[in-house]
């Protein structure tokens, strides 16, 4: 049977890549918890944890401090913490687990913007180097349909920030946020806002309805038409045809993502287009996933 030292607070949840990494709560749910699309915190309260029970648990993994590389810090928006109590913690961290070489966090614009960037600098230099970050959308209206509580502006302002402090970013895109009728909107102004921040890992998601696309719906500000495969697959070449970028890591190959798709862009941008372009002349030589083909 397998064991562990600490007791979660579930749903967990973190990014595929923090798979091996230490999970540490410092909130539990998110402090938004509002956005039409999102059903991760839907069953949680949002509060922050008291931070004896988070050096609990610091101490509760110190016996395997030699295997510990990487921490990520839960659950929504862990930057919600005053900067003090954040540099507390990455203090403990650091002299918890002397071979940590990354500290990463979920974030959200909100609480970057209650920060300098000379508190984004101190915890970057404590550790804290990886932000990710669910843009959703670059487009204003499609930001307002969905609730997000952020604009085209405001997560330009709060993410150049975070870039400004030294931070990495790893932002994500949902394809087919805005239905049919925002569709060439959302792709071309979630383009520009990449452009603007330029992140250094980029990634897409579809859209989905965990519990069905009417739930989905009167939560969404306005008529909401879902696109279908082709218009999924039409949508994301939109986005990377107007991607203008110097050297992001780009990866659409979550289960949701009907057509896998990884490159360097803008190095490898031609390529990726090319092989959308077959996915919509030629879908049965594209390599799709089979539940994509049936779609069609």
């Amino acid at each position: 049977m397998f064991y562990h030292p600490i007791s979660y607070d579930e749903p967990l949840f973190r990014p595929p890549s923090e798979a091996y990494s230490f999970i540490l709560q410092l909130t539990l749910g998110c402090s938004w918890n509002r956005c039409a699309f999102c059903e991760m915190y839907t069953t949680k309260q949002f509060k922050v944890r008291p931070v004896e029970e988070i050096r609990e648990d610091i101490r509760k993994m110190e016996p395997y401090a030699d295997q510990i590389r990487k921490v990520f810090l839960a659950d929504g928006n862990a930057l919600v913490l005053s900067t003090p109590k954040l540099s507390a913690i990455l203090d403990e961290l650091n002299n918890s687990f002397p071979k940590i070489n990354r500290i990463s966090a979920y974030a959200i614009a909100k609480d970057l913007k209650n920060k300098t960037v000379d508190e984004l600098k101190n915890l970057r230099e404590k550790g804290l180097q990886l932000l990710y970050v669910g843009i959703e959308s670059g487009d204003d209206e499609v930001l307002e349909a969905v609730n997000k509580g952020e604009t085209f502006e405001s997560q330009k302002e709060a993410l150049l920030k975070a870039k400004a402090a030294g931070m990495r970013l790893s932002v994500m895109i949902l394809n087919g946020l805005g239905g049919k009728n925002m569709s060439e909107q959302h792709a071309v102004s979630s383009a520009r806002l990449c452009n603007e921040i330029q992140p250094e890992f980029l990634s897409t998601l579809v859209l989905s309805y965990p519990h069905g696309q009417g739930h989905f719906k009167k939560r969404f500000r306005g008529e909401f038409e879902p696109l279908d495969m082709y218009g999924l697959i039409k949508e994301m070449k939109i986005f990377i045809q107007n991607l203008e970028l110097g050297h992001t890591v780009f990866r659409s190959d979550h289960a949701s993502n009907y057509l896998v798709l990884r490159g360097n862009l803008n190095r490898d941008k031609e390529e990726l287009l090319q092989r959308i372009d077959q996915a919509l002349d030629q879908p049965g030589q594209a390599g799709l996933r089979q539940e994509w083909m049936r779609g069609l």
